[in-house]
């Protein structure tokens, strides 16, 4: 089995978790009730797999799907705030087909690029509990291990993803510096190959009060696709 067939497989898998009661609980509950906005919607309802290529040489990791984003969409950034930011920037530093991320079929494609989180279902108030994060965890090791071959860069977007990636590379064969790195906004931290960026989330808080503004987030996409080696 290719690496490509190995993460299609591992992606169903992920879809198909039901081990966290209050996650399945909540998102399915948001998927029956909706938002009036996207009443004729089917909602996903489920966890939502990483998206990109399986040769990606950067990971993107985030927090968790939103409850009427990537919940609603089936794609990780799909349909919400946040991901308009993301694609936005994406696609102005040549790592995107386009601008705009709307559904899971709206034709985008990630040059290099594959987008993940630490937890995969929505969680109430974008809230993951500790617990919630480590039993999702083994789906971001199983992901990494099969990306590590041409992953050469990553950014994590906010301090929870910067707690939940650290101990997943550990896990996935990285030796990571030890005391463990604090997050910070352009934080670099480079082991065993690999480039780790801090990045602030690409939360309507972080963007609307201008803590990450387009440029910044920009600069740090630039910064990782340079180190990961794309063009």
């Amino acid at each position: 089995m290719d690496d490509s067939s190995a993460l299609a497989r591992l992606d169903r898998r992920v879809a198909d978790c039901r081990a966290c009661p209050r996650l399945v609980e909540w998102r399915e509950e948001v998927a029956r009730t909706k938002r009036a906005a996207f009443a004729d919607w089917t909602y996903w309802g489920r966890p939502v797999p990483g998206f990109g290529p399986a040769d990606a040489r950067l990971l993107i990791i985030g927090l968790a799907p939103a409850a009427h984003g990537g919940n609603r969409t089936g794609r990780m950034f799909t349909g919400d705030r946040s991901g308009d930011v993301l694609y936005q920037a994406l696609y102005d530093v040549g790592l995107a087909s386009q601008p705009t991320s709307v559904s899971a079929d709206d034709g985008l494609e990630l040059y290099g690029v594959r987008v993940s989180a630490p937890v995969h279902c929505a969680p109430p108030a974008n809230r993951p509990t500790p617990g919630e994060r480590d039993t999702c965890r083994p789906w971001l090791v199983q992901e990494l291990k099969l990306l590590r071959p041409t992953l050469r860069a990553a950014v994590v977007l906010g301090s929870f993803g910067w707690q939940a990636a650290l101990p997943a590379f550990a896990e996935a064969g990285w030796t990571v510096p030890r005391p463990r790195p604090a997050f910070g906004h352009g934080t670099r931290v480079a082991f065993d190959g690999l480039d780790l960026f801090g990045c602030f989330h690409v939360s309507q808080r972080n963007t609307f009060t201008g803590r990450l503004t387009p440029g910044m987030l920009r600069e740090v996409l630039r910064t990782a696709a340079t180190a990961a080696g794309l063009p």
